[in-house]
């Protein structure tokens, strides 16, 4: 047997990091039995790593029941599913042409359920960054646009992040660099939120 028989494949450390209180936020306990997540997660260093060898090597580990790839869209989110299905048709040939606006969960021949979700709802472009601020509560609306004025401001001053390819990522840290404590991380920051959409 496989030592992870559901694996979800995610960018980078900071999804590996985000994803769990996100699920637990949705009801899913993410540690049922100490020290066994219910998905092993790996963060594969970005979207260019994820190939169809890849793919099809996951696909054939032993004991393996479930497949799980989050990606962001960026700005193509077209290209970016065409991408992921034209990896996985070698392995999957009756992968679905369009990618559904719930998210892709399919079962492939060899009875694996394989599941796609773009960041940050499978229909817009964006990122892990551009879903989590539909997390910022109602009552801090008014700050959170300021921040993104603000950053709007800092990019005209000579910013050098990448506009529009990481101004969602500019403007939550802005916003979490404003709060108490200032300049939470993300997965942190999701605990937050939780809490206070909890009590609202």
């Amino acid at each position: 047997m496989a030592r992870h028989s559901k694996k979800l494949i995610v960018e980078g450390q900071e999804d590996k990091r985000v994803i769990p209180w996100l699920m637990e936020a949705n009801g899913v306990i993410w540690e049922p039995i100490k020290h066994q997540p219910v998905v092993h997660i790996t963060a594969h260093d970005g979207y260019q790593n994820i190939n169809q060898d890849f793919i099809s090597t996951q696909l054939k580990e032993s004991g393996l029941t479930a497949l799980g790839l989050i990606i962001d869209a960026d700005l193509d989110l077209e290209e970016r599913w065409q991408s992921i299905r034209n990896f996985s048709l070698p392995s999957i040939a009756n992968i679905p042409e369009q990618l559904p606006p719930s998210g892709l969960i399919h079962v492939t021949p060899m009875g694996i359920r394989f599941g796609v979700w773009i960041m940050p709802d499978n229909q817009t472009q964006g990122m892990l960054e551009t879903f989590l601020k539909y997390l910022v509560p109602d009552k801090s609306q008014s700050l959170w646009e300021y921040a993104q004025e603000v950053t709007q401001q800092a990019k005209q001053k000579g910013a050098t992040f990448k506009d529009p390819h990481h101004v969602d990522k500019a403007n939550i840290y802005t916003w979490l660099a404003w709060q108490n404590p200032p300049g939470r991380q993300l997965h942190d920051a999701v605990t937050a939120l939780r809490a206070v959409m909890g009590n609202g």
